[in-house]
């Protein structure tokens, strides 16, 4: 019973979402809003190793290593720009 009315839940939920851009067939849907916030999330200096799928000690030495990757500092920390580490990756990859 209680799967019925989740799915329920679920169904009332994406067919209000579909009528609120009925006229406007352009407009992004959710997941696409959401893929859209990931031109300005930060990563973490420390975080990095688990989006580059490397150990935390080959992560501490990629800007001695790898110059050209994009990076920012902020009071002296580093950061990583999701968008733009992602278009890096798949540029030294290919």
């Amino acid at each position: 019973m209680i799967w019925l009315g989740l799915g329920i839940v679920i169904a009332g939920y994406l067919i209000g979402d579909g009528l609120k851009n009925f006229k406007n067939p352009n407009s992004k849907n959710i997941l696409e809003s959401l893929d859209e916030n990931d031109d300005h999330e930060l990563i973490n200096e420390s975080d990095v190793h688990h989006f580059v799928g490397i150990s935390k000690e080959d992560a501490k030495h990629l800007i001695s290593e790898h110059p050209s990757i994009p990076h920012i500092l902020i009071n002296n920390k580093v950061y990583y720009q999701k968008a733009k580490l992602r278009e890096w990756l798949m540029k030294i990859g290919s």
